[in-house]
C-alpha cells in the first residue's frame, strides 16, 4: 500500500501500518457505537494535526468543535480515511491570511455539502431586502417615543388599577355600613319612614356602582388614547417583523433545497424532503453541516466505499452541553437522524443497540411487598417503563406479577442505566399517597456514584468539610431537554427547571471518587449532568455513555465499561396506609 499522502485531496493514507487490523464487516450505526480500531487510529492522527495547527488550536481553546473521521476504500481499493468538522471554522490570525482555506488544505478536510459563503450571489438579493428591513426595524425600535409611550401606558394601567381598587374597597366599606343601617332602621322605623330610608340606602348603592362605571370609562378612554399612540409605532414594527419572517422562511427553504444529499445508490434528496416526516419538519439551524453528512457526501461523490465512522469533541466545552475534550459521541438525533437514515439506506450497518432489550435474562429482585406497595431493586440497563421500541420494564414485570392490582404501579422512575430502589403502588389509595409524598419531597433518596476522577481540587461550586471531616457540597444547575439531541439534557439558566443536588465524598479509590448523592429535585439525568458539568463536579460518573467517557482501549480492544456506576441505594418513605416510616437500603455492586 502507498503510504504517501496524496496532495490536495481529502483522502488520507494512514501513517502507520494497518495490515494487521481487520476491516469492519458492517458500517457503524452512527448514533450509538464503539469506534472501530482504525477509526481510533485515524482520529489520533487527526488530533495530532489539530494540536500542531496553532491558529486553529487557538480558536478551539475558546470554542470547541465536533470532528469526524470516515474510514473508506477508494476506487483503487486502497483503505484510508476522510476528515471533517461540524459547522464552520472561524480562525482569524493576522499572520495567517485566508485561514479557512489554508486550514482545510493543510488538514485535508472534506468540503461542505453546500458552501453558502462560496455562493456569493445565492443570497444576494434576498439578503439585501432582509438587511434593509433590519435597519428599518433598528430605527423603529430605538425611537425614544416607543419607550416613552410604553412607560406611559404602564404608568396609566397601574394608576387605573390603584384607583379602581381604592373605589372597590370604599364600596365594600359602604356596603357594610348600609347593611348595618338597614338592619337598624328595620328595627326602629315603620311605614313610609322605613321605605324612605331603604330607598335612600339603595340609591347610595347605585351611586357607588355608577361611580365605578364612570371611573372605568374614564380610564378606558385614557388608556385607549395612549394605546393608540403606541400602536402607531408597534403596528409598523410588527408588520416589518412579519415581512422579515416571511422572507427569512422563504430564504431558509431555498437554502435547505441546496443541500442535496446522496446515498450509496446515488439517490439524492434535499433537506426539505428529508425532514418531511421528521418530528420537526423545519430543519434546525446548522442542519447538513455536521461532520457525518459531510463525510458521507464526499465519499459517495468520489465513489468511495464508507467502512466505519467516528466523531469526537476537540477543545473547550460549550456552556450548556456536556462535551469533553477527545471524547467520542454519536451523531445527534435532531439534525442528523433524518439525513443519515437516507444516506445509509441500502448499506449493511451495525444493529441499533437501542432496539435490543437490555433487560433480557435479568431478574427483578423484590425487596419488600404488602397489599399496598412493592419495593424492587432495579438492575442497571433495565427500563422503568416501556420504551418506544422495548416493552420489557419494571412496570411490565410488576404488572404481570400482580395482575389484580388497582394502582397504576409507577409513581417514580430511575434512568434505564441507573440501578437501585424503586417503590410501586398496588392500589389507587397507595398511588395517590405516594405521589403526594414525591410532590411534597418528603420521600428521601440517597444514591451512590463512582466518578471517573478525584474530586478534590476539581470543583468550582460550594464545597466544605462537614462535622465528620468529609468533603461535601451543593449543586444548583437548571436543566432542560436538548431538543436537537434527545435524550441528552442541557444546563440552561434561561429556560431550565430548578435542579438541586447535595453530595458527599465517601472515599477515593484508585484515583476515583465514591460519593453519596442526595437529589432534592428529580429531573431527567440530573445526577449525571450535575456530576459531569464543569459548573458541577466536573467529573463524569464512571461508565456514563452520554456525558462521560466511552471506556474503550485506544489500542483496539473495544472493552467498554460494563455499566453506569450510579445506584439508588437508600429510599425513605412513609407507608401510604399505616403512615409508618420505612427505610429501604440495598448495596451497590461496584
Amino acid at each position: 500500500m502507498n503510504n504517501q499522502q496524496t496532495c490536495f485531496t481529502p483522502f488520507t493514507y494512514f501513517n502507520a501500518s494497518i495490515e494487521k487490523i481487520a476491516l469492519p464487516k458492517r458500517f457503524t450505526f452512527p448514533h450509538c457505537y464503539e469506534p472501530h480500531p482504525l477509526c481510533l487510529l485515524a482520529a489520533d492522527e487527526l488530533q495530532q494535526q489539530l494540536q500542531n495547527h496553532k491558529p486553529l488550536q487557538r480558536e478551539l481553546d475558546q470554542t470547541g468543535k465536533m470532528f469526524g473521521v470516515l474510514l473508506v476504500r477508494n476506487t483503487e481499493g486502497e483503505v484510508g480515511y476522510l476528515s471533517a468538522f461540524s459547522g464552520k471554522l472561524n480562525t482569524h490570525d493576522s499572520s495567517y491570511t485566508n485561514s479557512y482555506e489554508k486550514t482545510v488544505n493543510a488538514i485535508n478536510f472534506v468540503p461542505p455539502v453546500f458552501d453558502v459563503d462560496a455562493q456569493t450571489d445565492f443570497f444576494h438579493e434576498e439578503s439585501k431586502i432582509i438587511n434593509r428591513l433590519n435597519s428599518e426595524l433598528e430605527k423603529l425600535l430605538t425611537n425614544p417615543l416607543l419607550t416613552e409611550y410604553q412607560k406611559t401606558l404602564e404608568l396609566v394601567l397601574n394608576q387605573q388599577d390603584d384607583q379602581l381598587d381604592q373605589h372597590r374597597n370604599k364600596m365594600a366599606v359602604n356596603r357594610k355600613t348600609r347593611k348595618a343601617k338597614r338592619s337598624k332602621v328595620k328595627d326602629s322605623l315603620q311605614g313610609d319612614d322605613l321605605a324612605q330610608h331603604l330607598k335612600q340606602l339603595a340609591q347610595e348603592s347605585i351611586n357607588d356602582k355608577n361611580q365605578l362605571r364612570d371611573l372605568k370609562n374614564y380610564w378606558h378612554e385614557l388608556i385607549s388614547q395612549v394605546q393608540q399612540r403606541l400602536s402607531s409605532l408597534t403596528d409598523e414594527i410588527n408588520a416589518l417583523k412579519k415581512k422579515r419572517q416571511q422572507l427569512s422562511t422563504k430564504l431558509q427553504k431555498k437554502l435547505f433545497k441546496q443541500y442535496r444529499l446522496l446515498n450509496s445508490a446515488g439517490i439524492e434528496k434535499d433537506l426539505i424532503e428529508l425532514f418531511e416526516n421528521a418530528p420537526y419538519q423545519i430543519p434546525p439551524a446548522g442542519t447538513g453541516d455536521c461532520a457525518a453528512p459531510k463525510l458521507l457526501q464526499y465519499a459517495f461523490q468520489q465513489k468511495m466505499k464508507p467502512l466505519a465512522i467516528a466523531e469526537f469533541w476537540w477543545g473547550q466545552a460549550p456552556k450548556s452541553e456536556i462535551r469533553q475534550h477527545k471524547n467520542f459521541y454519536g451523531a445527534c438525533s435532531g439534525k442528523c437522524q433524518p439525513i443519515l437514515a437516507h444516506m445509509l439506506d441500502g448499506m449493511v450497518i451495525d444493529d441499533n443497540p437501542l432496539l435490543v432489550n437490555p433487560a433480557e435474562g435479568k431478574v427483578l429482585e423484590l425487596i419488600y411487598q404488602d397489599d399496598d406497595i412493592v419495593v424492587v431493586n432495579k438492575p442497571s440497563e433495565f427500563l422503568s417503563v416501556p420504551g418506544k421500541n422495548i416493552e420489557d420494564s419494571v412496570y411490565i414485570r410488576i404488572k404481570q406479577q400482580f395482575p389484580q392490582a388497582t394502582g397504576s404501579y409507577i409513581v417514580h422512575r430511575l434512568d434505564m442505566s441507573t440501578s437501585g430502589l424503586m417503590v410501586l403502588a398496588l392500589t389507587k389509595r397507595a398511588q395517590k399517597k405516594l405521589q403526594q409524598q414525591f410532590i411534597n419531597r418528603t420521600i428521601k433518596k440517597r444514591y451512590v456514584a463512582l466518578l471517573e476522577g478525584n474530586i478534590e481540587g476539581n470543583v468550582e461550586g460550594s464545597v466544605e468539610e462537614n462535622v465528620k471531616g468529609k468533603i461535601e457540597g451543593e449543586i444548583n444547575l437548571p436543566l432542560r431537554g436538548d431538543f436537537e439531541d434527545r435524550p441528552r439534557q442541557l444546563v440552561c439558566f434561561e429556560q431550565g427547571k430548578k435542579s438541586k443536588t447535595q453530595w458527599e465524598v465517601i472515599e477515593t479509590v484508585e484515583g476515583k471518587s465514591k460519593l453519596y448523592l442526595y437529589p432534592e429535585t428529580g429531573r431527567t439525568h440530573q445526577l449525571r449532568v450535575h456530576c459531569a458539568h464543569p459548573q458541577g463536579l466536573n467529573i463524569p460518573i464512571l461508565g456514563d455513555d452520554l456525558y462521560g467517557n466511552n471506556s474503550f482501549d485506544k489500542h483496539g480492544s473495544n472493552q467498554m465499561t460494563p455499566r453506569l456506576h450510579l445506584h439508588a441505594q437508600m429510599l425513605t418513605l412513609s407507608h401510604p396506609v399505616t403512615k409508618k416510616e420505612m427505610i429501604f437500603q440495598v448495596a451497590e455492586d461496584f
